[in-house]
């Protein structure tokens, strides 16, 4: 992991603290973008290195690594026996699939580095300046014991959820599970959490196809919330399809629940622990403890706003109260946090309303509104059917007209 980023950086012609920064502070921008809270803690290895440098020192204390001639420190894998227990496999099965080389240094081609050595020759006067010294010498942390040590320093011996993308199992979370249960003698993580990969039209992404994008590249023409919407309705262990026909299908999906919500926006979210007896909450719940299951919570959610629509007509209190309960279940999935008519009404660069901007929109609705008083009604008409042409749809009530864009 340092040498990708020392190699960049010596390509750009800046320092790697520079350039980690540039990308922590872009990945923060789009966080909040998505109203994604920031985390307690946010660890960094190069302010960890006495606790990296520790572990790597109990672990060669304890027999389960070993210094290499060149002063690489390597953790002995044959010696680990639960090692591959998160895969399900042996650990021969493991390595028949990896690409190990054989390297002399060490006794097993499975070992694998929890220090890797700087050169002298680099440590005076060379181009590698990211270094640290320990008692084995010049050198800089494996990537795989960063992670054991920060989150012993962050959240003790034993912690309950470690998430990670669907290529991380093996080797990184055999490996961090080999590292700290060596090391502390206990159990690592209760309950590990992979993500699916993310595809583009049912294939993988990659730069390599040509289908690669960033967070940025989407908000260019979706709303914030359509992306999250699109993530929360997937399972997190599912495979994340983009493609326009599911993001207009997210975007779709969330007009949906704006449309009722537009007019409840005096009521307030409900204190969850007031839902106990509720059974929506209760479904809620359900489907959150089994596996994170955020799609069949959402998809009560939906079937509660039908409810919401329905009892509204015969009893308004009712419905107020369900839509308190449905803002405390959004609230926690981090969906539904927009003013419903600004999300309704916000320019949707995918649409043919894209070029209509509000005042024309509130003008051609105005002059339609004095059409049908001076009784011309097919001039009300046209202007209704120009504006849905440009993906504006009108509604008609007691109260007046309110527009939304398709």
């Amino acid at each position: 992991m340092y040498d990708k980023i020392i190699n960049r950086a010596e390509e750009n012609g800046e320092s790697s603290e520079i350039l980690a920064q540039r990308f922590i502070d872009a990945m923060h921008e789009d966080e909040r973008v998505l109203n994604i809270l920031p985390p307690n803690q946010e660890p960094r290895a190069t302010a960890h290195m006495d606790n990296i440098i520790d572990m790597v020192k109990t672990l060669i204390d304890k027999d389960y690594a070993y210094i290499a001639s060149n002063n690489d420190v390597y953790y002995r894998v044959g010696k680990f026996t639960n090692y591959g227990q998160l895969s399900g496999k042996n650990p021969d099965e493991l390595m028949a699939g990896a690409r190990v080389e054989v390297e002399t240094l060490k006794e097993d081609p499975r070992d694998f580095a929890l220090w890797k050595a700087v050169s002298s020759a680099d440590v005076n006067g060379g181009t590698d300046t990211v270094f640290w010294e320990s008692p084995w010498g010049t050198g800089r942390p494996g990537w795989h014991i960063e992670c054991s040590a920060m989150s012993k320093s962050c959240l003790g011996n034993t912690f309950d959820i470690h998430g990670g993308g669907p290529d991380l199992p093996f080797p990184h979370h055999e490996n961090e599970i080999a590292q700290s249960e060596a090391a502390n003698g206990c159990k690592f993580v209760n309950y590990w959490l992979h993500a699916g990969a993310v595809r583009v039209d049912g294939e993988k992404m990659s730069k390599s196809l040509g289908n690669f994008f960033t967070i940025r590249d989407v908000l260019k023409k979706y709303h914030p919330e359509v992306i999250r919407y699109l993530i929360v309705n997937s399972h997190y262990r599912s495979s994340i399809n983009y493609s326009e026909d599911n993001l207009i299908e997210a975007k779709s999906g969330l007009d949906r629940f704006y449309q009722t919500l537009k007019h409840y926006t005096d009521v307030e979210p409900a204190d969850i622990s007031s839902l106990s007896k509720s059974t929506h909450y209760q479904h809620f719940v359900e489907s959150m403890n089994d596996d994170f299951n955020t799609r069949i919570a959402l998809s009560g959610m939906y079937e509660l706003i039908k409810l919401i629509n329905t009892i509204a007509v015969e009893d308004t209190n009712k419905a107020k109260a369900l839509v308190a309960e449905l803002k405390a279940m959004a609230n926690i999935l981090g969906v539904l946090q927009a003013d419903p008519t600004e999300f309704l009404q916000a320019e949707d660069k995918t649409t043919q309303g894209a070029g209509l901007s509000i005042d024309v929109i509130e003008t051609l609705i105005s002059q339609r509104i004095q059409a049908k008083k001076d009784k011309q009604y097919q001039r009300a008409d046209d202007i209704r059917k120009q504006l849905e042409e440009q993906g504006v749809l009108l509604e008609d009530s007691r109260e007046g007209t309110s527009w939304r864009r398709k």
